[in-house]
């Protein structure tokens, strides 16, 4: 199939796509205001805040794979903003969805079980929500929400330099 036969809308809508992340002839972008880019672990970890608000905002509306794939992204923004702040570790180094984890025990945030746990989870259970015929449940999103408020609650803690996280000061 030639690029000649795609469908105009999609082949326009992939132009403007590619033009807003060039952040090309639209002048000044409107960011998201909550996102903190003065360093990159405040980046990561305030990317973990917002996905964890958007899960709060959709949360009993039946949304079951956005939630697990928010609380995905938000445990692992949480886990790589603490390598980045107190392990030295740079954004570059986490080129899959697994490394964080690694850094997690390394570093001594959590235990080998704890993190090998979570890396199995991710494995498993996100390759098979997002890619596999498994339809995903109430109870597997709630404990999904839990999870990632947890480890970003505790990440949140462990961080040295505090007063970063935005959770309880942005609105939904």
């Amino acid at each position: 199939m030639s690029r000649g036969s795609d469908p105009q809308a999609v082949t326009d809508a992939l132009a403007a796509a590619v033009d807003a992340f060039n952040e090309e002839g639209h002048g000044i972008p409107t960011r998201e205001d909550s996102i903190d880019s003065d360093a990159d672990w405040k980046t990561q970890l305030t990317k973990a805040c917002r996905l964890l608000a958007a899960i709060e905002h959709i949360a009993g509306e039946g949304f079951y794979t956005a939630t697990i794939e928010l609380c995905f992204g938000a445990t692992e923004r949480s886990v790589e903003a603490y390598a980045l702040a107190e392990g030295g570790d740079e954004l570059d180094d986490f080129h899959d969805h697994t490394t964080c984890y690694e850094r997690a025990s390394d570093l001594g945030l959590l235990s080998e079980p704890t993190t090998r746990d979570l890396r199995e989870l991710y494995d498993t259970n996100r390759t098979d929500s997002y890619y596999g015929g498994r339809r995903p449940t109430e109870r597997q999103a709630e404990s999904m929400q839990q999870l990632a408020r947890s480890v970003h609650e505790y990440v949140t803690d462990q961080i040295r330099e505090g007063g970063v996280c935005v959770c309880n000061s942005i609105d939904a």
